[in-house]
């Protein structure tokens, strides 16, 4: 299934299933809602009710899709996770690690995925990071590599847009320059995990103004997305609709100096999981 969170003009905020170019309100279906959070752990249960679900149906460019996940209670991204984009991190100054790199992204910093990204007023080092993003579905600490998937609920496409500046100079804990307010982008809906047969041959692609940026297949991974749950887990309770950033390729920014400007279009894609697209403008 592929899940949404959209409204219609000025309308409320509704779940709906994505169809192709069309998407059908599933909000009215018993149990569902307009929370996917909160209906990640009863998913499964509902999936029948919400593949024949009767509610309106919409053409997909006639709704504003927003965030599928825009209430996790964490938002973490693992760095140099790739093994050429570790390079060019190096490249650009920053060690590479001798084990997973984990931050926060601040979880006010997530917008739709059509929604404008602010150019920050205090840095012109505005950089773009296509990623897998992993939505967990079930509470669930000491999880094995072996049964990680199992609390995966599905898939989104994240840009981890990036203040480097701040990452290396002012706030070199990460946080902070991964967190500006508009600089996590998520969607464009969850697709569950049933229908992605292997989340390690995924090619993903970002391009800024339509010139290819990076493209690359989740392959290169350093630590797999189970190994990162795995790992993360001894240390916390991951919760229904967290988010998990999973790495990005080569071809960021920041090797070369060619940041994002305002006007700029970014758009971020991951092969059956659909795409992002944000323009660049001064923060207001």
């Amino acid at each position: 299934m592929k899940i949404a969170r959209f409204h219609v003009g000025t309308g409320p905020t509704r779940l709906g299933l994505v169809d192709g170019d069309t998407i059908t309100d599933i909000s009215d279906v018993p149990g569902v809602g307009t929370s996917l959070r909160a209906i990640l752990p009863v998913l499964d249960s509902l999936r029948d009710a919400i593949l024949t679900a009767g509610g309106e149906r919409h053409p997909l460019d006639a709704v504003v899709l927003e965030a599928p996940v825009d209430d996790p209670q964490k938002y973490l991204g693992i760095g140099m996770n790739y093994r050429e984009h570790a390079e060019e991190a190096r490249q650009a100054g920053i060690p590479i690690p001798t084990s997973q790199l984990w931050f926060n992204k601040q979880v006010s910093c997530i917008v739709g995925p059509r929604d404008d990204i602010h150019k920050p007023a205090v840095s012109d080092e505005l950089d773009y990071e296509v990623e897998l993003a992993v939505v967990i579905g079930r509470r669930c600490r000491h999880v094995a590599p072996a049964d990680a998937r199992s609390v995966i609920a599905g898939y989104l496409v994240a840009n981890d847009v990036s203040v480097r500046d701040w990452l290396m100079k002012r706030s070199p804990t990460f946080t902070l320059g991964k967190s500006f307010d508009t600089h996590g982008p998520l969607g464009p809906w969850l697709t569950t995990d049933d229908e992605v047969a292997d989340p390690l041959a995924l090619r993903m692609r970002l391009t800024v103004n339509g010139e290819v940026r990076q493209d690359w297949t989740t392959d290169d991974m350093i630590y797999d997305i189970y190994e990162q749950i795995a790992y993360l887990t001894q240390v916390m309770t991951l919760m229904p609709g967290d988010v998990i950033a999973t790495g990005t390729p080569s071809g960021i920014g920041a090797p070369t100096g060619r940041f994002l400007n305002v006007g700029d279009v970014v758009r971020a894609e991951i092969d059956g999981l659909g795409a992002l697209e944000n323009r660049v403008v001064a923060e207001p």
